[in-house]
């Protein structure tokens, strides 16, 4: 009998905490995405209490890894873990050549994830040695342009995209020590650069993330970021080419009209001084 060998080419994977309304979009746009190669879906959980895990264990196509991060058990808190800790679970699981790294508080753009993976194979063809491809994202609503983002030295950096997961093996991963949240993908990057790989964006993938989810977790993240920029520098700065004075990082942006309208698929909540009914009446304004 031979054995089936794994022909998974790509595998999404993403945290979630609380974020069920924001979690069932970025998952159905996973799966409308147009993908037409192999694909595994993999969300690891922090322990959601808002019925996200019941939902889960529902989706016969999801695997689910569940690793408690908040509140206490027998007495005990329970210890808080890092971003990467959380990332790299699922990371380690995955099977895909590639590995897409999106959140719960995100959608995928159709074809997002093909252009990505046919951009790659084009870049590869050309003999380049290519880690990992940026997806161009927006904070909606305040922003109107999609971006990526340049680290110290003008290297390109992932906040959503695609790995190589050979790669991402071969640098050790996500840093699960150094950082709390921030900065532990620009790192990440940085290490890919370091291994000389090529960190490049992808002009046909775009992503839309929420900016108003969880405001209070939001807030709490933001506590972490002083002391994770400053980890950050301090492996950092000095140690890439043009890394020392004003040049430490920046954003490019794209225009893009978006024709399938994604962002009417996020939840309607209460967001300040503006709701997304309102923002949705907006967008079929600006589109006609």
């Amino acid at each position: 009998m031979t054995e089936k060998t794994n022909d998974t080419q790509l595998s999404f994977v993403l945290g979630s905490y609380n974020r069920r309304k924001f979690l069932e979009g970025a998952i159905q746009s996973v799966r409308q995405n147009g993908i037409k190669v192999p694909y595994e879906i993999i969300v690891v959980d922090g322990g959601s209490t808002d019925g996200s895990l019941r939902w889960l264990n529902k989706q016969k196509d999801i695997l689910t890894i569940v690793q408690h991060n908040r509140g206490s058990f027998r007495g005990q808190p329970v210890e808080r873990r890092s971003w990467g800790y959380f990332m790299n679970l699922g990371f380690k699981c995955a099977r895909g050549r590639f590995i897409v790294m999106i959140s719960d508080d995100t959608l995928l753009i159709p074809k997002a994830a093909m252009n990505a993976l046919h951009h790659y194979e084009k870049l590869q063809a050309q003999g380049r040695n290519i880690g990992a491809v940026a997806f161009y994202w927006r904070e909606w609503p305040q922003e109107q342009e999609y971006k990526v983002g340049l680290a110290l030295g003008d290297r390109m950096f992932v906040n959503h995209g695609m790995f190589l997961r050979e790669a991402l093996e071969e640098v050790g991963w996500i840093e699960e020590e150094s950082f709390r949240f921030y900065y532990a993908d620009v790192d990440l990057c940085l290490k890919l650069w370091q291994k000389g790989y090529e960190v490049v964006d992808c002009p046909a993938a775009f992503v839309e993330h929420f900016r108003h989810t969880n405001r209070k977790v939001r807030r709490k993240n933001l506590q972490d970021e002083k002391s994770d920029r400053s980890a950050y520098l301090d492996r950092w700065a000095g140690k890439v080419n043009g890394s020392h004075g004003a040049n430490l990082g920046r954003w490019l942006y794209s225009q893009y009209n978006d024709p399938h309208r994604t962002i009417m698929n996020f939840p309607k909540v209460t967001l300040p001084m503006i709701t997304i009914s309102m923002a949705h009446r907006w967008i079929k304004k600006i589109v006609r």
